[in-house]
């Protein structure tokens, strides 16, 4: 069942019509399934993030069509939960009021809103920071607050853009681990933009690379291991393949 579809999608900055404005992105068509995971892959600039917040609704969408459960996406919905490359947390609330704030677009009762605060803070392995600010968790702490606080909104769909591209090497990759595992056991669909190849490969289902700028779908790459992927498989001969097909597409 197709989760969401993009057709003819094209954007442009600056005034319309005009010569000056600069064409971003497409046009670029692709559909993702329910609960799948899908990442697309592109050199800087060629319109990635700009790609993913047309989906998110976050940018208005001028020319072309995207739909999201049947129905056209005109805005943004707690339905399509962001999640950006900055946890942006509010830096005045604790962990736990910053998580429950997400859930403020559900008809939640106080009671039901506190349950799945503590379900989420739980999932993400906060437990014993919920009364901690957020300058005072590290890097990795503060990203997974962000996502659980985008979770508690009750998303079928998350957007993911570079949510670990802030972090050191070795804490990307427990976080890594850690969301292919959150999301498998929650059934959750995803798309992620992203540099870094290696990421890709791990997290995803499938794999889309992008042309420079203005921004194409130019190869679609299946990724055939098992999911949720443990760290060990990252020296798998098969990893190893699969990333520098991509390499490849992105240098082609």
């Amino acid at each position: 069942m197709k989760k969401l579809t993009l057709e003819d999608v094209q954007h442009r900055f600056g005034a319309m019509p005009s010569e000056t404005a600069v064409h971003a992105v497409g046009p670029a068509e692709f559909s993702l399934s329910d609960g799948e995971f899908l990442t697309i892959v592109g050199p800087s600039g060629c319109g990635k993030s700009t790609l993913l917040r047309l989906v998110a609704g976050l940018i208005p969408l001028r020319d072309g069509h995207i739909s999201f459960d049947g129905a056209s996406v005109t805005g943004p919905s707690p339905r399509r939960g962001m999640v950006f490359q900055q946890p942006a947390l509010f830096p005045w609330l604790t962990v736990e009021r910053n998580i429950a704030f997400g859930a403020r677009f559900r008809s939640l009762s106080r009671s039901q809103t506190a349950d799945v605060t503590a379900e989420l803070i739980s999932a993400v392995g906060l437990e014993g920071f919920e009364a901690f600010y957020p300058s005072t968790l590290s890097g990795g702490m503060q990203q997974r607050a962000a996502l659980a606080r985008t979770l508690a909104g009750g998303p079928d769909l998350l957007l993911l853009d570079e949510p670990f591209g802030a972090l050191d090497q070795q804490t990307r990759a427990k976080m890594q681990v850690w969301l292919a595992g959150l999301l498998a056991e929650r059934g959750i669909s995803a798309l992620l933009v992203t540099h870094d190849i290696e990421e890709a490969v791990f997290l995803s289902d499938r794999v889309l690379v992008m042309s420079d700028r203005p921004g194409r779908i130019v190869r679609e790459i299946h990724i055939d291991l098992p999911r949720p992927c443990k760290a060990r498989i990252r020296t798998d001969a098969n990893f190893v393949a699969l990333k520098a097909k991509i390499g490849a597409a992105l240098e082609g």
